[in-house]
This record gives structure tokens, sequence and C-alpha cells, in this order.
């Protein structure tokens, strides 16, 4: 059974979204500092893909970490999915920021296979992930939400496995 998702999908809204944000920061200075602070997180991961061989999408949770450079726009980022398979998802982050709370990222990394089918495949493969931290005010508490998008990440059938996932975190 070969996988109906298509990658072309996902990947041409996330580059005209970095495209149209580039273009956008450029034209106006950015006023807004990154918001500070690393963080370590848990929530839930959705897959949104089925493999390429009769894999249902699964459904996993999330042990999320943020190391902020404080004066550059880079993180590194990690990301832990543990169900019935076992991945991580490391990556280096670009840090868009929005407002003094809010940071919009893309990162580029990889999805590590480490057993079982999880949200990001079966195997590992190069990945992409967008999201957006909200830290709440006078707290440190943030808030994320990202997506994964790992491409050729199914053993059998090959396809692209996407997932999406959130949180709650504490900055320190």
């Amino acid at each position: 059974m070969k996988c109906a998702f298509k990658p072309i999908t996902l990947i041409a809204p996330v580059l005209a979204s970095s495209v149209a944000l580039a273009v956008g920061f450029q034209a106006a200075p950015v006023q807004a500092q990154a918001a500070y602070g690393s963080y370590v997180g848990i929530g839930p991961a959705i897959g949104l893909t089925k493999g390429g061989n009769g894999e249902e999408r699964e459904i996993s949770g999330l042990v999320a970490a943020r190391y902020k450079f404080l004066e550059a726009p880079i993180s590194i980022r990690a990301q832990g999915f543990i169900g019935s398979g076992t991945a991580i998802v490391p990556t280096i982050s670009y840090d868009v920021p929005i407002n003094w709370q809010t940071d919009a990222y893309l990162g580029l990394g990889a999805s590590v296979h480490l057993g079982g089918n999880t949200p990001v495949g079966n195997k590992t493969a190069f990945a992409i992930q967008p999201g957006i931290d909200y830290s709440l005010p006078n707290s440190n508490v943030v808030v994320f939400g990202n997506a994964v998008i790992a491409f050729d990440a199914y053993k059998r059938g090959g396809g692209t496995a996407a997932s999406i996932q959130g949180g709650v975190g504490i900055r320190f």
C-alpha cells in the first residue's frame, strides 16, 4: 500500500510562510527580542500519516527540550517520542521573534528511529520542524507547538511521515 501523503502538500506552505516571514521582517526592523530561556517540557504527539506497509497513525508521549543561545536567533532542540516505538528528533532552529513572549521557528535535523512505529516513521530520516513557542508572562511556563516532517521515513513503501505535537514546559 502506497502512502497517500505527498510531501509537497506540507513543504509548499512551510516554505511560503518562511519566505513571507523573512520578507515581512526585512521590510520593518524587528523591535522585539526572541523569547529568552531554554526549557524542558512534555506533551502529546499525533502522527498525521500512515506508513507504506499498512502501519497505522501513531500517538505517543513527547519530551521536548530547547537550548536558546542568548545572543543569536539560534536554538538547539530535541524531541523524544515515546509510545509503541521510540524516536528522537534533534534539530537546529532559526528563531523569529513575533513579540516579547512569542517565537516562531524553523528547525532542520533528523528523525532518529530507535525502534517500533512512531508518529515520525519507522526509520531514520531527514526532518524539518516548524513551530512556535509562547512564554506565559510573569512565569517560567512555556507553551509550545510544532510539526515534524520526516522525509523517506518508512522502511517499506517509503513516504514522508508528519506529526504534530504540543505541550507545556518549564524555562530555566
